[in-house]
């Protein structure tokens, strides 16, 4: 079984200081409405952990019915990181992986609200270049450009 180097969730409390939508909250705390939305950001957020390992990224989804689901690191293409303003200064990010497999197979994977998602996103970036050097996987680009007359 392989080790597992990363295990992580969405952060509620990096959303809460790292989003437009969490200081709104926090204002609407005031009138007791925001610790509903908090409450309701919070499980969503326990619903799905991320566990990283040598060669796979495990999705574990579900409270009471659980799945998990696998992506394999040599099938990643692309792994990216997006943040505002208010994210930099909190240190969170929003961490997309385009891959070829069939997890992603309608759209990228996206991880909002990730603590460290620049380093987080580096040794993901580190892993996948690794996994494909084992497997001897390389990435071929097919550009299809219109020949005109």
């Amino acid at each position: 079984m392989a080790q597992i180097l990363d295990r992580f969730r969405s952060s509620t409390w990096g959303w809460l200081r790292g989003t437009l939508a969490g200081w709104g909250t926090l204002l609407l705390c005031l009138v007791l409405v925001g610790f509903i939305i908090i409450l309701i950001k919070w499980i969503a957020n326990l619903a799905t952990t991320y566990e990283v390992t040598e060669d796979r990224l495990i999705l574990h989804k579900g409270i009471f019915v659980k799945s998990i689901d696998e992506i394999e690191l040599y099938r990643v293409k692309d792994v990216r990181i997006d943040f505002t303003l208010i994210n930099q200064w909190a240190d969170i990010g929003t961490i997309s992986i385009a891959s070829s497999d069939e997890t992603t197979r309608d759209g990228d994977l996206i991880i909002r609200d990730v603590d460290n998602a620049r380093a987080r996103r580096e040794k993901l970036r580190e892993l996948v270049n690794t996994a494909r050097k084992a497997r001897g996987v390389r990435e071929i680009d097919m550009v299809h450009e219109d020949i005109g007359a």
